[in-house]
C-alpha cells in the first residue's frame, strides 16, 4: 500500500516542479540579484566596501610550493622538501639516536589506544574505540555575513 502513497506523491511533485517552472517566472517581480553601479559592470573594484572578500592569484598548487621554498628563490632544494619530515622524525624519535624502532614509531598510536581504553582492560568497546575517530577540519570557506546582516546593511 505504500508504493501507491509513494508513487501517488512523486507524481503530485512532479506536476508540481512542472508547474512552477512553466508559471514561476511570470510572478517573479524581485530580481534575482541586485542591481550593481557602474563601476562593478565596469571591472572596477570599490573600495568602500571593506567586507567584500577578495581572491587570491595563487592556486593551491602555488600556496603548497611556497610553503616549501623556505629561501624564496623559486626552487625546491632537496634540503626544503625534506626539512619537514627531519621535523616530523625527530619528534618520533625519543631518545634521539637518529633511529626509530617500533615502540618509539608507534608511541602515538599506544598512547591513544591507552586513553581511550578507560576502564584499562586492554580491550575497547564501540564507545571507547568511537573516540579514536581522526577529528577532520572543516573545509574554509569565505566568511560571509548572513542573510539577516547583509539585508540589513543593504536597508541603510
Amino acid at each position: 500500500m505504500w508504493r501507491y502513497w509513494a508513487g501517488g506523491g512523486a507524481i503530485l511533485a512532479t506536476a508540481g516542479a512542472g508547474w512552477m517552472l512553466l508559471h514561476g517566472g511570470e510572478a517573479r517581480s524581485v530580481p534575482i540579484l541586485p542591481a550593481q553601479p557602474q563601476a562593478v559592470a565596469s571591472g572596477e573594484a570599490l573600495s568602500a566596501d571593506p567586507q567584500v572578500p577578495e581572491a587570491t592569484a595563487a592556486t593551491r598548487e602555488e600556496k603548497r610550493f611556497n610553503r616549501y621554498d623556505k629561501d624564496r628563490d623559486g626552487k625546491v632544494t632537496r634540503d626544503e622538501y625534506l626539512a619537514a619530515r627531519r621535523k616530523a622524525f625527530a619528534k618520533l624519535d625519543t631518545n634521539g639516536d637518529g633511529r626509530l624502532d617500533f615502540d618509539e614509531w608507534a608511541i602515538r598510536a599506544t598512547t591513544k589506544f591507552a586513553t581511550a581504553d578507560r576502564d584499562k582492560s586492554g580491550a575497547m568497546n564501540a564507545t571507547e574505540f568511537a573516540t579514536t575517530a581522526v577529528k577532520r577540519k572543516a573545509p574554509s570557506r569565505a566568511k560571509c555575513p548572513p542573510a539577516q546582516q547583509a539585508a540589513s546593511a543593504e536597508d541603510s
